[in-house]
């Protein structure tokens, strides 16, 4: 099950990041992503009160908790229903936390030493974050010449438009965040998602 989740990551290309301080923004936001062919996707646990949108969407998608550094909070968000775990950071803590539960936890790396160190852990898929600020594409392309085996998610700042260009260049999938929906009503956030949806399949 846990495999299938990565692999669904990556045959969808695109991993919304959905960051809001109100559920029932992040509940409104997941809905119009799922609504536009989204079927997987990350909700940042910013507070305690995120925990009820991830329960509430993880009635309809597959949602990923973001931002879990603890114990604490990845409990809290496995309770909650989440299915994947995702972290700014390695931490080799929550390795063995999602072993021991069967939860698949994509860690949070910036580095080529992080990278390799969390590909040894066997993470099965590694955030490249803040990938702008380390150079785009240029950075991705250097991280895979000499290590083309990692599964690698860039993400941070990333538009939707440069999405293409990173799974050209070997990403497996792209984390995109605020570009996806802010300053956009609900069905311009649909409209968005099925376009990228569709340009990613083409």
């Amino acid at each position: 099950m846990s495999e299938n989740l990565i692999k669904q990551i990556s045959e969808e290309k695109i991993f919304p990041i959905i960051r809001s301080k109100d559920c029932s923004h992040a509940i409104d936001i997941a809905k119009a992503l799922y609504d536009g062919g989204i079927k997987i996707m990350e909700i940042s646990i910013e507070n305690p009160t995120i925990f009820k949108a991830v329960e509430e969407v993880s009635k309809f998608a597959n949602v990923c908790a973001g931002g879990v550094i603890t114990a604490t909070q990845a409990e809290a968000a496995i309770l909650s229903g989440a299915k994947v775990l995702s972290s700014p950071i390695f931490s080799m803590n929550l390795v063995k936390l999602s072993k021991d539960k069967g939860i698949p936890f994509i860690a949070g790396t910036s580095t080529a030493n992080e990278a390799y160190e969390a590909w040894k852990a066997r993470t099965p898929l590694i955030k490249i974050y803040p990938i702008t600020a380390m150079g785009g594409l240029m950075y991705l392309e250097d991280l895979l010449r000499p290590m083309p085996f990692l599964n690698i998610m860039p993400l941070g700042n990333v538009k939707l438009s440069e999405v293409k260009s990173y799974i050209d260049k070997g990403a497996k999938a792209v984390g995109v965040g605020r570009d996806f929906y802010d300053g956009l009503s609900l069905s311009e956030i649909t409209a968005k998602a099925k376009k990228v949806v569709s340009d990613l399949r083409n």
